[in-house]
C-alpha cells in the first residue's frame, strides 16, 4: 500500500511540476499558428516582437515565419490576414500610417512600451556656449549655419527613416516653426545618417539629430552630458496628431507627441482567441528594460540567435509577473 500512494503523488507531483495548471493539450492556442509582421529597417524592434511571441507560444500557438517589410506594408499584411499581429506600433505617431491599412480590420491592444517619446536633440557643448534651447532658435541663420555638415548654410537635420511617420511631423514642424529657409531635412535609413552624427558629436562637432526612446543611442550620447533635448514655444503637429501630450516631465514640450508602442493584431483572430487576446492587453514593457537590450545589439549581440536570447532572459526576469499574465490568458478562454 505504501508503495502504491507513493507511486500516486509522484505522479501527481510529476504532473503540477510540468505542465502546470493546465495540461498541454488544453492551451488555448493547440493547433493554431499565428505569423508576426516585422519591419524590416529597425533591428531594435524585434526584442519586443520575440517577447510577445514568447508569451503566445505558452498558450500554445505556433509561431510561423513572419512577414518582414516596411511598417505601412506589415500593418497592410494584418489587416489583410497574412500577418496576425505587429508589435511595434507608435501610438498616436502612426495613426495615419494605420488608417490607410484599413481600421476596421485591426485592433489596437494593449500598453506594451509607455511613455516612448521622441524629439529633436543637439550637442551639450554648443548649446551652453550659443544658449541654444530651441528648435524655432534655428530660424536665426547665424545658429543654423554652425550646424551645416553640407555645405549649403543650412542646419544639418539628422531625421527620420521615410515610412516611420515621424518624416511627416518633422516635415510639418519646417513649415510651422518657419524653419525651410534655413533647416535642411537629411533622410535616408536612420542607423546609417544617425552614425554620422554620433561621430560629430564625440569628436566636438555642433549636431542637430532627431531621435527617440526607447533606443540604444540614448546610452552612447546619454542626455544632460553630452547631448540636450530642444523644446518647442507651442506645439504644432499634423491634424491626425493635434491635441495629444507633447510635454515631458523633467524636460518640457518636444513638440512630438508622446507615444505608446502598442500592438496592432488582426481583429478576426482577436475575436476568435480570447486567450490570446489578454495576453496582448497585459504584457508591457519598461523603456529600460528596451534600452538595455537594444544596447546590447549596438554593442555585437545582433544576431537573430542573440535578440531572442534576450528575450527569453526578459521573460525569466520577470517570471512572477509574466506566470501571473498566461494565468489570466488562460483563463480568458
Amino acid at each position: 500500500m505504501k508503495v502504491f500512494y507513493k507511486a500516486l503523488f509522484g505522479m501527481l507531483a510529476l504532473g503540477a511540476t510540468s505542465v502546470g495548471p493546465v495540461m498541454a493539450q488544453d492551451l488555448p492556442g493547440k493547433g493554431k499558428t499565428v505569423v508576426p509582421a516585422q519591419e524590416a529597417n529597425n533591428p531594435p524592434e524585434l526584442f519586443q516582437g520575440y517577447v510577445v511571441e514568447l508569451g503566445l507560444k505558452d498558450l500554445g500557438y505556433t509561431i510561423g515565419d513572419p512577414i518582414t517589410s516596411s511598417i505601412q506594408a506589415a500593418q497592410i499584411s494584418v489587416a489583410n490576414g497574412d500577418a496576425t499581429f505587429y508589435a511595434a506600433y507608435w501610438d498616436p505617431l502612426q495613426t495615419a500610417l494605420l488608417e490607410k491599412a484599413g481600421m476596421d480590420k485591426v485592433e489596437i491592444i494593449g500598453n506594451l512600451i509607455p511613455n516612448s517619446i521622441q524629439g529633436y536633440m543637439i550637442d551639450k557643448k554648443t548649446a551652453e556656449a550659443e544658449h541654444i534651447k530651441t528648435i524655432e532658435q534655428f530660424r536665426d541663420p547665424k545658429i543654423a549655419k554652425l550646424f551645416d555638415t553640407e555645405g549649403s548654410g543650412k542646419a544639418t537635420l539628422y531625421g527620420c527613416d521615410p515610412g516611420w511617420g515621424c518624416e511627416r511631423v518633422i516635415e510639418h514642424h519646417l513649415d510651422a516653426y518657419g524653419l525651410r529657409d534655413t533647416v535642411e531635412h537629411k533622410q535616408g535609413s536612420y542607423f546609417a545618417i544617425i552614425a554620422d552624427a554620433v561621430k560629430r558629436i564625440q569628436s566636438g562637432k555642433p549636431t542637430l539629430y532627431y531621435t527617440y526612446t526607447p533606443l540604444w543611442l540614448s546610452a552612447i550620447l546619454v542626455p544632460n552630458k553630452d547631448v540636450v533635448w530642444l523644446t518647442v514655444e507651442k506645439t504644432e503637429l499634423p491634424d491626425a496628431e493635434k491635441g495629444k501630450a507633447t510635454t515631458v516631465e523633467g524636460i518640457g514640450n518636444l513638440g512630438f507627441t508622446v507615444n505608446t508602442q502598442r500592438i496592432v493584431a488582426n481583429k478576426a483572430f482577436l475575436e476568435q482567441n480570447p486567450a490570446a487576446r489578454k495576453f496582448m492587453e497585459l504584457i508591457t514593457m519598461s523603456v529600460d528594460d528596451v534600452n538595455a537590450e537594444n544596447l546590447k545589439m549596438h554593442r555585437g549581440e545582433d544576431s537573430d540567435q542573440d535578440v531572442r536570447r534576450h528575450a527569453e532572459d526578459w521573460k525569466a526576469a520577470h517570471k512572477a509577473q509574466w506566470d501571473e499574465w498566461i494565468k489570466e490568458s488562460i483563463a480568458a478562454k
